[in-house]
């Protein structure tokens, strides 16, 4: 049992790999694509140029034996075959014409009685034969029976065109020769075909490998991200596709190598930030320790230092657990309706002291009661983020107007300031986590580079949208839109 169910795992693997590697394959579409476009026209001709040879055959052989049957009514007739019977003359004429065409030849009188037969079989007997009886009718009829390989002809015997028919004359001829050269023409056309078909395989592979080699060359180059970034970007310029793909391909990888110089370098500034407190500390620690009977007054002054060092690490570490939490995929929301106008009077009214601090005046300007369906602590933790940044990076005695408004679909809240504003090259950027436009003033200030980042998740969170509009040295407004009712 561990055997076969060994060969069955095999099996399976095997399957498996085969309908992934084989028939998910781009090359082997294509192959078969290009074989299918170059084997079934080639069938197709060869089967219209045998059917148009045996039809055109056939019309021509029907064409000239309904013209030797025209010259021997006309005998016939002029002969007044019916009571002087069928000369010597023209039953030679007919026999001849029998061998020539491998056929038969019968002239049947008016009541269906066989005159002549070049088979000298049914003479005297009666020939009541559709073809015949349409014949009688005025009807010209002929048949061809492909699978008995023989033309059947009929025509009136009459004294006039106006005058009655007195009389038919029934051809038979084989088409043997018609076959006969329809089968040749059929094996050099296979002959043909099979050397086609041939040139269109080994074609088809090819063309099939050529093809798909652009798309190698892509796979090759995103492959060797796994070894880290690769130090060309991918110009795979074939096709428009492969253009394309190269396009969004490097546009990838440009914000992917931007992303890893942020990281790289806000893991270099957070390290600079906790490791510059840590030491004030331990210097500070180190400098009482070394002393004795230290006055209380410097027990406190170094108390106070040590704790704005340890306020500096905490809100570094509060940034970094705020964006874990908001890049949980599973975060919880924690919904609510809350009255908003409320909810941003609390946030000013905590930030008051900082723009008191910076000489920075906030105002407030509310159009209607608002009520919405959100999650307090994610909203306040955006909204927060948002003015805190207009306070910071603003200038002395500038100011900060916060506004809310509503209708029936979405709450909308702007955040506008009178501070440095952000180049213009620079907005796309700023809601990307570790980034910072003025590194040097935003370590001056104590800036993370997480704080817009964790404002635009939770608005995101929220089903809602950010838009930045700023110039520089005039100021910068942050618009929020998210819903009333949250979607979930």
């Amino acid at each position: 049992m561990c055997i076969q169910s060994g060969e069955l795992v095999i099996i399976s693997r095997l399957k498996r790999y085969i309908r992934i590697r084989v028939f998910k394959s781009l090359r082997l579409y294509i192959t078969v694509l290009l074989m299918l476009v170059g084997i079934i026209p080639c069938l197709v001709l060869k089967g219209l140029v045998l059917k148009s040879y045996e039809t055109r055959a056939v019309e021509v052989r029907t064409a000239e034996i309904q013209n030797q049957c025209t010259i021997l009514c006309s005998q016939l007739s002029n002969s007044n075959y019916q009571d002087n019977g069928i000369s010597d003359i023209i039953q030679s004429e007919l026999t001849q014409l029998a061998n020539v065409y491998h056929g038969r030849i019968m002239v049947i009188d008016n009541d269906f009685c066989i005159m002549s037969d070049t088979d000298d079989k049914d003479v005297g007997r009666k020939m009541v034969a559709e073809s015949v009886v349409k014949c009688f009718r005025g009807d010209k009829a002929f048949c061809y029976d492909r699978d008995n390989r023989f033309i059947e002809v009929t025509a009136p015997i009459r004294v006039s065109e106006d005058s009655e028919i007195t009389g038919v004359v029934l051809v038979s001829v084989s088409t043997d020769t018609i076959a006969a050269t329809k089968a040749l023409l059929a094996k050099k056309a296979n002959i043909a075909e099979l050397a086609i078909i041939l040139i269109v395989v080994i074609a088809a592979i090819f063309l099939g490998t050529i093809m798909v080699r652009p798309f190698a060359r892509i796979t090759r180059s995103i492959g060797d991200l796994q070894d880290g970034y690769d130090a060309d970007y991918l110009h795979v310029y074939t096709y428009k596709e492969t253009t394309l793909i190269s396009d969004a391909f490097n546009q990838m990888l440009g914000r992917l190598k931007k992303l890893d110089d942020s990281r790289q370098e806000f893991v270099s500034n957070v390290s600079h930030e906790l490791k510059t407190p840590l030491t004030s500390m331990k210097v500070l620690s180190d400098s009482l320790l070394s002393q004795e009977e230290v006055p209380v007054e410097l027990y406190r002054e170094f108390m106070g230092d040590l704790s704005e060092e340890i306020e500096r690490e905490n809100k570094i570490i509060n940034d970094l657990l705020s964006l874990v939490k908001m890049d949980k995929t599973a975060a919880t929301m924690n919904i609510r309706s809350e009255n908003i106008n409320e909810l941003i009077e609390k946030i000013l009214k905590r930030l008051q002291p900082l723009a008191s601090e910076a000489n920075v005046e906030v105002v407030y300007e509310s159009f209607r009661p608002v009520t919405a369906e959100v999650d307090e602590v994610k909203l306040s933790l955006a909204i927060s983020n948002l003015v805190e940044n207009a306070i910071k990076y603003n200038w002395e005695n500038g100011w900060v107007h916060v506004s809310l408004n509503a209708d029936h679909k979405y709450v909308y809240i702007e955040v506008a300031d009178s501070g440095i504003g952000i180049p213009e090259t620079e907005t796309e950027h700023i809601f990307e986590r570790f980034y910072r436009v003025d590194k040097s003033h935003s370590r001056e200030i104590g800036g993370s580079g997480l704080g817009l980042s964790i404002a635009r998740n939770a608005v995101v969170m929220h089903r809602g949208a950010i838009k930045v509009f700023s110039q520089p040295g005039e100021g910068t407004t942050f618009s929020v839109r998210i819903p009333i009712n949250y979607a979930g």
